[in-house]
């Protein structure tokens, strides 16, 4: 089983810097790193910020691991995580990304 784990970060070298060491160490086949806007409450003030986002490619059994990597790299207290199935896809993509985070 397939999974993509969303994240956000800072800054553009931030989440570059997390998606590196994330398809070093064979966690992830690829990250995609992309500007965004985000509309969030924290410590009871709204929050409008700039962020990048990280969609990271990878199976179901290294979750997990991409999860505490993200967090232990994460610059933030409390980063964005979050981790979803993928239901189906491009049969040869999929065998890729299997093929990428294989031990």
């Amino acid at each position: 089983m397939y999974v993509l784990v969303y994240s956000t970060a800072g800054d553009k070298e931030e989440a570059k810097r997390i998606a590196r060491k994330l398809v070093e160490e064979g966690l992830a086949a690829c990250v995609n790193v992309w500007p965004i806007e985000s509309v969030y409450e924290w410590e009871g003030e709204i929050e409008e910020d700039e962020e990048v986002a990280l969609l990271v490619k990878t199976t179901a059994e290294k979750a997990g691991e991409v999860v505490e990597r993200i967090v232990e790299l994460h610059s933030y207290d409390v980063p964005a995580v979050l981790v979803v199935p993928v239901l189906g896809g491009h049969e040869e993509f999929l065998k890729w990304v299997r093929e990428q985070t294989a031990p």
